[in-house]
């Protein structure tokens, strides 16, 4: 039938025609539709819960909160695995679904069932629990910072809050928009605890008065002078002077005004963070873009918004301080220009083989054609042009050309044989129809299960394959098409000029009758050869991602527990001012707060550093991060920590148990055992530090006696302190905005041991009763944070690794200490981050090539419609092995993911090169020829087109394998994995596969003499 679709084409060449100038329409449409992103978009069933209760240590709410939620939660079926994270005054609980058993949407309905069902068992002072659903992709796009010297600290927050935040989440695109820095406007009443004393009140009691008395409301409905009217109550204080006037009830019979018991201040609340950069107090936002937009398309219309507000508000000025765009922008131009660049090497390299422009051109037509109806395939699957579809489109490039090649040569060669160039094209197109159709056939069968893989990795992965896929389909369909037509309609017939075979031709024919004599020594030879490369391969460092030059570098920093927000500033300062002395240093933003992972602490803080383009600085990024790490050793009493692309560290991993004092001791001696080994740099556990804590333990005998409730005394502490929780403070209306009223001492007394154990607390029988009276006051220390995994305390243990040392050294080495081998019984250890992801995705790339093979196996047993056969084309595979590790060995580089993807590529195409040589040996045996004859003849016809494609494949990804651009990192090393792996097997499979068709045939022959006898009988 494929001989017959080629046939028809040329005699009928109107339909052909008209089906690809529409698919070059719509294709070229939805290339312009296509969102640009870094990483595909994928939804993942993840909820997040959140509880927060102000002023509760990790300890408490561990047990009084996360524990109830994660017993709550677990019962649900589908579930992968839960993690929490517990810190003062909050429990983060994330929970995981099976990926396609359970919808997002159906997990967060599940899991806010399950909380509602032990709502009545969590304290009362907690703010209500939020349930959320985690999306994967919702990170900053871009991160400005915006000034304005008419403005005060608060103003310019509310600006952001208010007019930039709505004007950008107008934006098609934008999801949210989150403040960095800045101050939140509060109205405080500090009160004298002096004078609370005099008079027996109570800070929670002066609070409660605000609550019942600061409130507008409805009061109902009544009919007056024949008008409907509703009746409301206005009891709030509409100034700073009124609500200072305002009068607390101290008995039945008397009151006092607020103003005599505290000053009442329009002010800021307590930073709890800041924002610099280069040192100068900024505020700062990030924008998140929306589910499935274009990074690039939302990024444009947020600079294009800001620069009208800015000139709307000339005194605002907006700085980009972080931007994940341009990289992914450079990804995509460099994607492209790898593309243009790859596919003319691959024409340069056809024309200097053929040596007619015509014959060429035709060659070329075949890459957009291919191309361009790719993008409204994948456009039509939701797909977008992120690193592995761009990935998937650039390295297929050489390949897309590969199907009309092996087509237009063949049509030359019948074309010198004397024939027109219409009858040349419609007997080489049928000659050469089952060869075209294996070889994309294999393609597409290797690379169809990457875009099934299970899980998340398969999420990502889904868009590479199936892109790959799609083309190399729509390059068959213009090999059998397209190509066929240009060549009978464009080509010139060409007089009969008998072919001379060239000294190489010679040559490599006598060296192949050599090797076919000997031709169980030279496929033991070939053994022999992948072997040692197996040998060298296991001898490769593994890695899961090559670090990228993304220009830009994050900086982790933490202060010891307990310091305050100025010892944070203080210390980011000096490091700043130690990192602006680097040469190709641009910008330092520095946000102060919050870790990497959202945990807030004033003690926190994230450095940004804006490097200038590679381009323009002499200096990798790694050479300045190694740089930086030696330079800020020396700020004192500051745990530092660089982050790659990703966010974490060269190795990390958890150890779990039940038990949190075994699993405390356990991660202590495996972070002595990592310090003392120069393998593993700055190894550090996240939760191992510990807090100050002023504890006061109530007398339970005493306070029951006189009446006072543990309730009271925690109220009485947090209200006098801190103020109530955020969803009880009572509220200031000013004009449109409601401002939070904080009730609490004021800050002398609140830092001031003596008076607090003076605080009053009311009795059973309405008397006050000092604390020092029912509570023991003791400083103490407890613990910062607490990490659980699967309902089990769990340490997070992380650490960068020396100089040449990669991460999968890293984990084979850490699982060789003693510590590791010796555990205790009841404690685990689990990678996570960038070591547990590679494990997976190397795991379920395997699962993907065996699929991949067992798929091109019964691919080619129907088209060959021989079991011997497929076998020997499959054996070029291990042939390529050879390749692969030669090329990493020369380039140093190690056995990452994309080396991987590379390998997985190898299998689709170097079983071309047997495809070609077996499909004219068969042919050419059953005309006639023996067998040695048939298959010597094949290698002599078909070596120059195989020689032409394996040199266009090559010269396709050689841009790509030279690593030049944003993402060439990336790219580099699988294009020089396929590289290697396709030069090596070519010649290999030029020497190689005859003799072992040779072989194989023989072992047929033999089989079917031996079975010949009860193929008979059965038939009878």
């Amino acid at each position: 039938m494929s001989m017959n679709i080629s046939a028809w084409a040329i005699r009928k060449p109107l339909p052909s025609l008209l089906l690809f100038v529409v698919l070059i329409v719509v294709g070229l449409y939805s290339f312009t539709q296509l969102p640009i992103t870094y990483f595909p978009t994928i939804t993942e069933p993840v909820v997040k819960i959140t509880v927060e209760q102000s002023g509760a240590t990790p300890s408490e709410l561990e047990t009084e909160v996360t524990r109830p939620v994660e017993n709550a939660v677990a019962t649900l079926p589908n579930i992968k695995e839960m993690k929490s994270t517990v810190t003062q005054g909050r429990s983060v609980t994330e929970v995981e679904f099976e990926l396609g058993l359970v919808s997002p949407d159906r997990a967060v309905a599940d899991v806010r069932d399950a909380v509602v069902k032990v709502r009545s068992d969590l304290p009362e002072t907690i703010d209500e629990p939020v349930i959320e659903r985690v999306e994967e992709e919702a990170q900053s796009m871009v991160t400005y910072a915006v000034t304005n010297r008419d403005m005060t600290l608060s103003e310019l927050s509310w600006f952001v809050d208010d007019v930039v935040s709505r004007r950008l989440q107008g934006l098609k695109g934008v999801g949210r928009v989150e403040r960095i820095g800045g101050v939140e406007r509060e109205i405080h009443v500090e009160l004298d605890p002096t004078r609370l004393q005099a008079l027996s009140l109570t800070a929670n009691a002066v609070n409660q008065n605000l609550i019942d008395n600061q409130i507008d409301g409805s009061g109902g409905r009544s009919s007056l002078s024949g008008r409907d009217r509703t009746i409301t109550s206005v009891a709030v204080a509409r100034s700073v002077q009124e609500l200072a006037a305002l009068r607390i009830s101290l008995s039945d019979t008397t009151s006092i005004r607020l103003s005599d018991i505290g000053q009442v201040r329009d002010t800021v609340a307590e930073p709890r963070s800041f924002a610099t950069l280069d040192k100068f107090d900024v505020i700062g936002f990030s924008v998140y873009r929306s589910q499935g937009a274009s990074d690039v398309a939302v990024a444009q219309e947020v600079a294009a918004a800001l620069a009208t507000l800015s000139s709307d508000n000339a005194s605002t000025q907006f700085k980009l301080v972080e931007d994940n765009v341009s990289y992914t922008a450079g990804n995509y131009h460099s994607a492209m220009k790898t593309l243009f660049e790859g596919a003319s090497l691959s024409i340069v390299i056809v024309f200097l083989f053929l040596r007619d422009w015509r014959a060429t051109a035709v060659a070329a037509v075949a890459l957009p054609l291919s191309i361009i109806p790719t993008f409204f395939a994948i456009d039509l699957l939701g797909f977008s042009l992120n690193i592995l579809s761009l990935l998937a489109i650039t390295l297929v490039t050489g390949i897309l050309v590969d199907d009309a090649i092996v087509e237009i040569e063949n049509v030359v060669r019948h074309r010198n044989m004397g024939k027109s160039a219409y009858r040349a094209a419609l007997d080489a197109s049928d000659e050469i129809g089952l060869a075209v159709m294996a070889i994309s056939a294999t393609i597409i069968a290797v690379f169809t299960p990457v875009g099934f893989m299970s899980g998340v990795v398969g999420l990502y992965f889904r868009e590479f394959g199936l892109t790959v896929a799609i083309a190399v389909f729509f390059s068959l369909l213009v090999a059998r098409l397209i190509t066929p037509i240009l060549a009978a309609y464009i080509m010139t017939s060409h007089a009969a000029s008998p072919e001379q075979k060239g000294l190489l031709a010679l040559a490599y024919e006598g060296l192949l009758r050599v090797t076919l004599r000997w031709r169980w020594l030279t496929v033991g030879c070939a053994l022999g050869v992948f072997a040692l490369a197996l040998v060298v391969i296991g001898s490769l460092p593994t890695a899961f991602l090559p670090e990228e030059d993304t220009g830009r570098l994050t900086l982790s920093v933490e202060l010891p527990p307990g310091a305050g927000l100025d010892e944070t500033r203080k210390a980011t300062n000096e490091i700043v001012d130690l990192v602006r002395l680097q040469d190709g240093v641009e910008h330092v933003f520095v946000r102060a707060g919050a870790n990497t992972t959202g945990q807030e602490d004033v003690r926190y803080a994230v450095v940004l550093v804006d490097l200038l383009h590679k381009s323009q600085r002499a200096r990798s990024s790694f050479a300045i991060e190694e740089s930086l790490e030696r330079t800020l050793s020396a700020v004192a009493d500051v745990r530092l920590r660089f982050l790659n692309t990703r966010g974490g560290r060269d190795l990390s991993f958890a150890v779990l148990s039940a038990d949190s004092d075994l699993a405390q001791r356990a991660a202590e001696a495996i972070l002595a055992t990592l310090a003392a080994d120069k393998s593993f740099v700055n190894p550090t556990a996240d939760n191992a530090a510990t807090r100050p804590e002023l504890r006061m333990t109530v007398q339970m005998d005493k306070a029951s006696t006189i009446g006072v409730s543990s309730a009271e005394i925690a109220r009485t502490i947090r209200v006098s302190t801190v103020g109530d929780v955020d969803t009880r403070l009572p509220k200031f209306t000013d004009g449109s905005r409601q401002i939070p009223i904080r009730v609490l001492l004021d800050s002398r007394a609140r830092n001031d041991l003596p008076t607090l154990e003076m605080l009053t607390v009311p009795a059973a029988d309405g008397t006050a009763v000092p604390l020092s009276a029912v509570v023991d006051m003791s400083l103490d220390e407890s613990v910062s944070t607490i990490e659980r995994f699967d309902r089990e305390r769990r340490i997070e243990i992380g650490a960068d690794m020396a100089s040449g040392l990669t991460s999968g050294q890293g984990l084979d080495r850490l699982m060789e200490l003693d510590s590791v081998k010796n555990l205790p019984q009841g404690v685990r250890i689990q990678a996570t981050g960038d070591s547990d992801t590679e494990g997976e995705v190397f795991s379920s790339f395997g699962v993907a090539m065996g699929a991949g093979l067992l798929l091109v196996l019964v691919v080619l047993i129907l088209l060959f419609g021989s079991i011997l056969a497929p076998w020997t084309i499959l054996a070029s595979l291990p042939l390529s092995i050879g390749g692969v590790a030669a090329g990493l060995f020369l380039s140093g580089s190690a056995l990452s993911l994309p080396v991987v993807i590379g390998i997985l590529m190898l299998m689709g195409i170097v079983t071309k090169n047997a495809i070609m040589l077996l499909d004219f040996a068969i042919h050419r045996e059953a005309h006639g020829l023996s067998r040695i004859d048939a298959i010597v003849e094949a290698c002599s016809e078909r070596a120059r087109p195989i020689i032409m494609t394996t040199l266009a494949m090559v010269g396709g990804m050689l841009p790509s394998a030279i690593g030049i651009g944003d993402g060439g990192e990336f790219r580099a090393p699988m294009a020089i994995a396929v590289i290697g792996g396709l030069l090596v097997s070519t010649l290999l499979s030029l020497i190689v596969i005859p003799s072992l068709h040779l072989i194989v045939s023989s072992v047929g022959d033999w089989a079917v003499r031996v079975f010949r006898p009860f193929l008979q009988s059965a038939e009878i």
